[in-house]
């Protein structure tokens, strides 16, 4: 009898190991899709509150150039190349220090913004705008209907315009 304990082998079976790999397998599975949607999740609300805050400067710029400054058109059309582009440096110059601290350069996957505004004309029908091309990085615009769109097509540009967005995730 202490012969045959002594000669049994302590260990894993490869049984035993390759059920534990499964298991392992399974939970990588129903984890990760989960951890990478909560991921770009995360990057579109980092994306939306860049561009309420830049928004709301802007905007804040504009009312102090025009002395009042008219709110969330009406409009169910949005044509960006009815915004003159801006420079991220003459951006710079507009609202650092006084209504911002830094512009925001990238969106929430780490890809330039498209910043308009029209300085010469702060008068004008269209005077500030900011657009993300989202998470595929090729634009659908520059003409977008006005509204929301699913929270999880983050290919969808994100698009904030005089005084509010134009384009949202929204469910």
């Amino acid at each position: 009898m202490k012969r045959r304990l002594a000669n049994a082998q302590t260990g894993f079976t490869l049984i035993e190991l390759l059920i534990v790999i499964a298991i392992i397998g399974i939970l990588a599975a129903m984890i990760i899709p989960n951890l990478l949607d909560a991921m770009q999740k995360a990057k579109q609300k980092r994306t939306v509150a860049d561009e309420r805050i830049l928004g709301t400067a802007m905007f804040a710029w504009m009312t102090d150039e025009v002395g009042a400054a008219a709110a969330g058109g009406a409009a169910t059309n949005i044509d960006l190349t009815l915004y003159p582009a801006i420079d991220l440096n003459d951006l710079r110059t507009l609202l650092i220090p006084v209504y911002l601290e830094t512009v925001p350069v990238l969106d929430g996957w780490k890809r330039p913004y498209n910043y308009y505004c029209n300085v010469a004309d702060p008068h004008s029908r269209h005077v500030l705008a900011i657009a993300s091309t989202g998470a595929d990085g090729s634009s659908a615009g520059p003409t977008y209907n006005v509204g929301g769109f699913d929270p999880t097509d983050y290919d969808q540009d994100i698009v904030w315009t005089d005084g509010y967005f134009a384009r949202w995730p929204q469910k």
